[in-house]
């Protein structure tokens, strides 16, 4: 699959399609060595640019390298992430033409305090890369804590 990466207007970089790519077209993988979810939370700290992507009920998440971490989120996606066996692909959710950016929806779930804002500027944008679940956790826990916050005054 040609694919290269240059600047993107969501993220610094991004990668693109150099020819059209029909629906359906596995893409590319999401390689990179894999460590733990305690290991990734102690090595990036202090950064905050990670390319991690987590597998199965993410104890163990990949630490991207490759073509496929220069993918970007968007909320409004062209791309899904499928887990097969272990393996992370990339797929296309519809026909993408030539010089398309790639993207898929993060849909971050790590409960992490981050905001993770999204930069993707798609009409349907939620503003963040966290997934809609993890929003809405979000938004009970902090309902929670409001509501607990009164009582105690």
């Amino acid at each position: 699959m040609p694919l290269i990466i240059r600047s993107s207007s969501i993220h610094a970089a991004g990668c693109y399609t150099t020819e059209p790519i029909r629906r359906r077209t596995r893409i590319v993988e999401y390689t990179g060595p894999r460590i733990s979810k305690d290991r990734a939370d102690e090595k990036y700290e202090n950064s905050p640019t990670t390319y991690l992507f987590g597998l199965g009920k993410g104890e163990t998440v990949i630490d991207g390298f490759g073509l496929a971490m220069f993918i970007n989120h968007s909320c409004d996606p062209n791309c899904e992430t499928k887990e097969v066996r272990g393996r992370v692909y990339i797929f296309a959710l519809r026909d993408i033409a030539s010089g398309e950016e790639l993207t898929y929806d993060y849909n971050l779930y790590d409960g992490d305090e981050d905001e993770a804002y999204c930069n993707c500027g798609a009409p349907t944008c939620r503003k963040s890369m966290y997934s809609h679940e993890e929003l809405s956790r979000r938004a009970r826990a902090a309902k929670r804590a409001a509501a607990k916050n009164n009582a105690s005054v």
